[in-house]
Order: structure tokens, then C-alpha cells, then sequence
């Protein structure tokens, strides 16, 4: 509390400082800083107060909030501020519009003279509540894996048939339907009418995703609802139908409300539309798209094609234009003596081996001839044998009546040992 000195000097007022607010007078007014060192002593020992509003104003400044409140049933405002410390604790969404409960303390700001209140927690009430659990579930979803990219699946390039699951002669169904017949005017739909809203929406669309999920003839399911204000696409996070849509084993495309809308449907889904008519063009070719694409692919085709043909007829007739090919008759000449020339060579180192071979021949005869015993008895000599074959080499082998055979150069003869002689006859 501040504390003002008087200064009273006799026969004058007072000083402004030294007079009390309830004691002032026009003739000994209190000063601005008394008057607002009251105020603010007086309002410090307010307690903290819980007060419910709507945010018309939410300005961050420096890491502080500098916002307004409105009373929800009049034009009341009260300013308000959150300090840095305190953005932690509240919700990170917070903006202007929201319907918030917050606990604040006032303040009264001496020097200027401005009176505020100081947040010190904040939270979302009614729908803000409401949002809050779901931007919860958002998270435990996430983790969970549901809102992977890896596990969702790819759209069919032409399906033949769609399920889409919206509300009865809705504007949903309406734009989805003209808009797939305007780009494939042959595609076929199974259509599934259910409440998009209320209490009977979770539970209608859930069984119609399962029976469309079981057809096997559909290919790709369209749950389609226009716009709405939040509460009314609440259905559409619901836990059941997102780990429904999760578990399904056709592709889902989500087409809720409008390009803001955010229900969790759109984050579980395999292919999240803007709108209606957005899923319709994603969900179905444009023929003329496509007419235009198979025109373009037959062009290049005809392209390549035609170029490869000109590129090998040019390297064929360059091939043709060698000379090689154009006159063939002399290198089938030249080829051919040199194959004379090759196969001459080849007779003389031929022959001259054989000459060479006879000459070593008639050489090894002769040797083998003077070594033989053949020409031994040419000479006159013979070959003394037993009749066991054993030759006689000494005269004492032959006694007197031994059967012998004598060998000369032309045939053999029988002989009888007559005994050995004597040296000397």
C-alpha cells in the first residue's frame, strides 16, 4: 500500500497527495496517484473469480495475451490479460468466438489507470468442452497408428461400383451423383441413406458401412454429409465409426462439410475430400481427361514408332552402301588365294616331313637290319637249339645223342649230337 505524507502548511489547502479520496473536497481535491493507489489497494483484496464469456478479441503480444470477454447474454465486456506462463496451462486453440470459463483476478494498472483482469487458467466450455475430449482422442488415435499414411490404401483408378453412404435427397448426395455421372457417365452407384445428425447417425452409419464394406462388387465407399455448424458433425468423431472406418477392408473417402471442417472421420480416412462434389472428382476419371491421355500416348507412340522405323532403315542402307556389300567379288578373291596360298604351304611342310620321316625310316632299317640276327646267319652261321628251345653255346650242353635243331638263313634242320670234338679236330 502506498503511503502519502502530509504536508500541510498553515492558512493553504492541503496537498492533493495528502487527502483520502472519501475525504476530498473542491477546495482539497486528492491527486490522479492517490486516487488510483486507493483504487488499486482496494481492488487487490478481491478474490480470484470464475466468469464465463464469449472471446471478442485475442491479441498475442510478445508471448502475453491481450484479449476481451463478452457476457453471453448482453453487450458486457471485460478486458483480460494472459501472461506468458500461463499460455501453457490453457488450451492452444483459443480464439475469438470460443465459449470459455476462466479464472481471473483483477488488476488495476496505477500509472494509466486501466483496469483489467489476469487469467490465471482458461478452458472451453459447452461445445469447447466437447472439442477438447475430441482433439484428445485425436491424439490417442494417433498414437495408436490410425492416422498413418503407411496403412492407408490406394484408390481404385476406375471403380465399378460406389458406395456412397449420406443423408436421403440430401445436397450431398446430389452433388456427389451429377458430378461422377458428368465425369464417367457410365458409373454405378449403391447408395446408403442414413440420419448425418442427431443420435440415430453413429449407429446407421455404422451398419451402413458394414454392409457396403461386405459387398464385394463395391470398390470404394463415400461418407458424404454438406455443411454444418460444429455440433452437428460431431457424429462424424465418433471412436466406434473411426475405428470402424479403420478396420474396413475397402477404401474410405471422407467428404464432410466443407473445406474447415475437421471431424477425426477425416483423418482415419483413406482420402480426405474438401466437400461433396470434391470426392466425386476425386473418386472418378474425367473421360475426357483420359480420351485426351490415351490421344496423347497413341501420338507418342506413333512417334517413337515412326522415328525407330527411319533409324533403321537409314542404318540399313548405310549398311548396304559399304563396299563390302555393294561389290562382294574381290574380298571373296582376295580370301580365296589366300587360302591357295595357305593350303600350298601347308602340302610343302607336309611333304617335307614325310621326307623326312622315310629318310629316318631307311636309316633305323639298316641299323636294324645290321643288328639282326637274320643277317648273322646270312653270313653262314647257325643257331644250335635244343628241342626245349635252349640254344647251345657250348659243347659240353650236347652230349652225345641230344636232339638238336640247326637254323640257318633259309629254314632249320634236325641234328643228333655225335659228341664234342677236340681242339685239335
Amino acid at each position: 500500500m502506498t503511503v502519502f505524507e502530509a504536508a500541510t502548511v498553515p492558512g493553504e489547502p492541503p496537498p492533493a497527495d495528502s487527502v483520502a479520496p472519501r475525504d476530498s473536497t473542491a477546495d482539497a481535491p486528492t491527486s490522479v496517484a492517490r486516487l488510483n493507489g486507493t483504487i488499486r489497494d482496494f481492488i487487490a483484496r478481491w478474490n480470484t473469480v470464475w466468469v464465463e464469456g464469449e472471446i471478442t478479441s485475442w491479441n498475442q503480444r510478445g508471448g502475453n495475451v491481450f484479449a476481451r470477454l463478452k457476457d453471453v447474454r448482453s453487450d458486457a465486456h471485460i478486458s483480460i490479460r494472459v501472461w506468458s506462463s500461463v499460455r501453457a496451462r490453457i488450451p492452444g486453440d483459443l480464439a475469438v468466438g470460443d465459449h470459455v470459463v476462466a479464472a481471473v483476478k483483477a488488476d488495476y494498472f496505477v500509472k494509466g489507470g486501466d483496469f483489467s483482469f489476469i487469467v490465471s487458467a482458461m478452458k472451453h466450455v459447452g461445445l469447447g468442452d466437447q472439442l477438447e475430449r475430441l482433439e484428445k482422442l485425436r491424439a490417442q488415435l494417433r498414437q495408436e497408428g490410425l492416422f498413418d499414411a503407411g496403412r492407408k490404401r490406394p484408390l481404385p483408378f476406375l471403380p465399378h461400383c460406389i458406395g456412397l453412404i449420406t443423408g436421403e435427397k440430401s445436397d450431398a448426395e446430389k452433388d456427389v451423383h451429377r458430378n461422377a455421372e458428368l465425369r464417367w457417365p457410365h458409373v454405378r452407384f449403391r447408395t446408403e441413406h442414413v440420419a448425418v445428425q442427431g443420435d440415430r447417425s453413429v449407429p446407421e452409419v455404422l451398419a451402413a458401412l458394414q454392409r457396403l464394406d461386405a459387398d464385394p462388387e463395391v470398390d470404394v465407399i463415400i461418407i458424404a454429409r454438406g455443411g454444418g455448424d460444429p455440433q452437428t458433425l460431431l457424429g462424424f468423431s465418433d471412436e466406434r465409426l473411426i475405428r470402424a472406418v479403420a478396420a474396413a477392408s475397402t477404401p474410405v473417402v471422407s467428404a464432410i462439410g466443407h473445406e474447415n471442417d475437421h471431424p477425426l472421420l477425416d483423418d482415419v480416412a483413406d482420402l480426405r475430400a474438401s466437400t461433396p462434389t470434391d470426392a466425386a472428382k476425386r473418386v472418378v476419371p474425367d473421360v475426357g481427361e483420359q480420351r485426351a491421355i490415351v490421344a496423347q500416348l497413341r501420338a507418342r507412340a506413333t512417334t517413337r514408332l515412326t522415328q525407330r522405323i527411319a533409324h533403321d532403315i537409314a542404318q540399313l542402307e548405310q549398311l548396304r552402301s559399304r563396299p563390302v556389300l555393294r561389290s562382294p567379288d574381290p574380298i571373296v578373291e582376295q580370301r580365296a588365294q589366300d587360302v591357295w596360298l595357305l593350303v600350298s604351304r601347308g602340302r610343302d611342310t607336309v611333304g617335307r616331313g614325310v621326307d623326312a620321316a622315310q629318310r629316318a625310316t631307311a636309316e633305323l632299317r639298316a641299323s636294324l637290319r645290321a643288328l639282326s640276327p637274320a643277317a648273322t646267319l646270312a653270313r653262314g652261321y647257325a643257331i644250335v637249339q635244343q628241342t626245349d628251345g635252349r640254344i647251345v653255346s657250348d659243347a659240353v650242353d650236347a652230349p652225345t645223342g641230344t636232339e638238336l635243331t640247326v637254323t640257318v638263313e633259309h629254314g632249320a634242320l634236325r641234328a643228333r649230337s655225335e659228341g664234342a670234338l677236340s681242339e685239335d679236330g
